[in-house]
C-alpha cells in the first residue's frame, strides 16, 4: 500500500498511486524558436470574495481586456496586454495590487515528439500490441492487448480528448470513431481559430488518435487499443508542435463541458499556477488525464515537466519502452513523477496527410495513448469505478520489467489483459449483529464466484454470480453470525 498526499489529504491506493506529469522541453527534432511565453497575454486569479468592480476598473486603468473567464477554475482569466505594456511589467503591476491570487505568463510548450530513428520499421507493424520477436523484438514486449480483447475491444460510450495539433477526422480509420457534438455536428474545437474545425496541420495528434483509437476490426490501416471510441478532437498547438497554456486550458475547459472522460496530453509546459488549478478542477470533474512524460532521458524528479510532475490523483504518467521492453534511450523517467511505461519507440499510426496515409515515429507522446486508451476500455468495463479506482486497477496490474526498476513507481508496463480482468473486493458497511456483505466489481456481465475460508488454505466457493450492467454484484453471508471468523476472496471464470 501507498499513501499519496493529494491536497492536504492521503489517498490509499492499492499498489502503485498515480502522478501527474506536464511537459515543456522541446524534442530532439528541429523547431523555430521560440519565446518562454507568449507577449500578448498574461492569467490572472482574482482572491476569492475580491471587489469584482474593483478588478475591472483595475483593468480598465491599464487598457487591459479580459479574453476569457473560467468560472470553474476560481474566474482564472486571460487578459491581453495592451499596446505599450510588457508581459513583466503588467504580471508586476498585478501582484502587487492585492487584487489577485497570483499573477503569470501565458507560457509556451511544446508537444513530445521525435523523428523516427529507424527507417527500416515495417509499415503496419503494430508490435506495441501484439509482439512476437518480430523485427529483431523480444516477445511478449508488448500490451498484450489480444489477450485483453478477448474481455473487451469497445469504449463506444467513452470521450476521450485528444489536446493535441489537431486530428485529421476524416481519416479512413478514424472517422467512424471521431466525437460527435450535438449541437453542430462537429468533432471538436479549434481553439487556435476559435472556431469548430478541429483540423490537424502537423500529424502529430493523428497519430496519437490512431494509437488510442483507430477503428478496429475494419479490413484498413490499423486498430487502436479501443476498436470503438469517441476521439473529441482539440486543437491547442499549431503546425510546429507550439502552443501556450491558455489554449490548453481552453481545450481543457471545452473537454470537461462536453463530456470527456479522458484526456490525452502528449505535450509539456514549465510549472504554472493556472495550469494547476485547472488540472485540479478536471479532477473534481472525475476527468482522468494521461501524460507524456516527455524525451529529453531526464529524471523528472529532479527536472520536473508539467502536468507530468502534478501529484495529484487523477494524472497517469506515462515513459515509453521499446520492442525489447527496455526504457526508451529518449525517454525521461522518474521513481516518483512517472507511473508505468508503454510501447513508444516506431509506432505505425494514422497521419494527417490525407484519408488513408501512415506513418511511424517514436517518443513519449505516443506511449501515453496506449494509456489513454487502456483507461477509455477500463471505464466501459467498470462503468461504475471512480477515476481513482480505475488508475488503481491500471496500475496494479503492470508487467515488471527490470529495465523500470527505479524508473517509474510501478516499475512495469502496461497490460490490458490483467487491468481488465482485475477484480475488486468493498465490504458493504452492515449494522451490529447484521450478516457479513461485501460487493465484488469484476466488469461488465462477468461471472465471478466468491470464496471462503477459515484458516487462509484451504477455500471453498460459497456463491458465484454474474455481474449486472454496472459490472459488481453483492454477497450476503448468512453465516456469518456462526463462524469466529473467516476471510473471503472472488476468481473470475476465463
Amino acid at each position: 500500500m501507498i499513501r499519496k498526499q493529494c491536497c492536504g489529504r492521503f489517498l490509499i491506493v492499492a499498489g502503485v498511486a498515480a502522478s501527474i506529469v506536464v511537459w515543456l522541453t522541446t524534442s530532439a527534432s528541429a523547431q523555430p524558436t521560440q519565446p518562454a511565453y507568449r507577449a500578448d497575454r498574461i492569467l490572472i486569479m482574482p482572491k476569492a470574495g475580491i471587489n469584482r468592480t474593483a478588478l475591472n476598473n483595475f483593468h480598465l486603468a491599464r487598457k487591459g481586456e479580459v479574453l476569457r473567464t473560467f468560472d470553474g477554475i476560481g474566474y482564472l482569466q486571460i487578459l491581453r496586454v495592451p499596446k505599450g505594456e510588457t508581459v513583466p511589467s503588467l504580471i508586476a503591476q498585478y501582484q502587487q495590487s492585492g487584487l489577485v491570487e497570483f499573477a503569470e505568463p501565458d507560457y509556451i510548450g511544446q508537444i513530445f515528439s521525435t523523428t523516427p530513428n529507424d527507417p527500416k520499421y515495417l509499415d503496419g507493424t503494430l508490435w506495441g500490441l501484439n509482439n512476437t520477436g518480430q523485427n529483431g523484438g523480444t516477445a511478449d514486449a508488448d500490451i498484450d492487448a489480444p489477450e485483453g480483447w478477448d474481455v473487451l475491444t469497445s469504449a463506444s460510450n467513452i470521450v476521450v480528448a485528444v489536446l493535441d495539433t489537431g486530428v485529421r477526422y476524416t481519416h479512413e480509420d478514424l472517422a467512424a470513431n471521431m466525437w460527435v457534438n450535438p449541437n453542430d455536428g462537429s468533432h471538436g474545437w479549434n481553439v487556435l481559430a476559435g472556431n469548430n474545425d478541429p483540423s490537424d496541420d502537423s500529424g502529430h495528434g493523428t497519430l496519437v488518435a490512431g494509437v488510442l483509437g483507430a477503428v478496429g476490426n475494419n479490413g484498413k490501416g490499423v486498430t487502436g487499443v479501443a476498436w470503438r471510441v469517441q476521439i473529441m478532437a482539440c486543437k491547442c498547438f499549431n503546425s510546429f508542435g507550439i502552443g501556450s497554456i491558455s489554449s490548453v486550458i481552453t481545450g481543457m475547459d471545452y473537454a470537461k463541458t462536453n463530456g470527456a472522460r479522458i484526456i490525452n496530453a502528449s505535450w509539456g509546459f514549465t510549472n504554472s499556477l493556472a495550469l494547476s488549478n485547472a488540472v485540479y478542477s478536471l479532477r473534481d470533474s472525475n476527468i482522468i488525464i494521461v501524460a507524456a512524460c516527455g524525451n529529453s532521458a531526464a529524471d523528472i524528479d529532479l527536472n520536473p515537466t508539467y502536468p507530468a510532475s502534478y501529484h495529484f490523483d487523477n494524472v497517469v504518467t506515462v515513459a515509453s519502452i521499446t520492442r525489447s521492453n527496455t526504457l526508451a534511450t529518449s525517454s525521461n523517467f522518474g521513481a516518483n513523477d512517472v507511473d508505468l511505461a508503454a510501447p513508444g519507440e516506431g509506432i505505425y499510426s494514422t497521419f494527417a496527410a490525407n484519408d488513408n496515409f501512415y506513418s511511424t515515429q517514436s517518443g513519449t507522446s505516443f506511449a501515453a495513448p496506449y494509456v489513454s486508451g487502456a483507461c477509455a476500455l477500463l471505464m466501459a468495463q467498470y462503468p461504475s469505478d471512480t477515476p481513482q479506482e480505475i488508475i488503481s486497477r491500471l496500475l496494479n496490474s503492470t508487467d515488471s520489467l527490470s529495465s523500470l526498476a527505479g524508473k517509474c513507481r510501478t516499475g512495469g508496463c502496461l497490460n490490458l489483459r490483467k487491468a481488465l480482468r482485475t477484480i475488486r473486493v468493498a465490504t458493504i458497511p452492515t449494522g451490529s449483529g447484521e450478516p457479513f456483505q461485501l460487493r465484488v466489481s469484476g466488469g461488465l456481465n462477468r461471472t465471478c464466484a466468491v470464496e471462503a475460508t477459515t484458516n487462509l488454505i484451504s477455500w471453498s466457493p460459497v456463491f458465484t454470480n454474474t455481474a449486472s450492467t454496472n459490472g459488481t454484484f453483492d454477497f450476503t453471508d448468512s453465516q456469518s453470525t456462526n463462524w469466529p471468523q473467516r476471510f473471503f476472496r472472488a476468481t473470475a471464470s476465463p
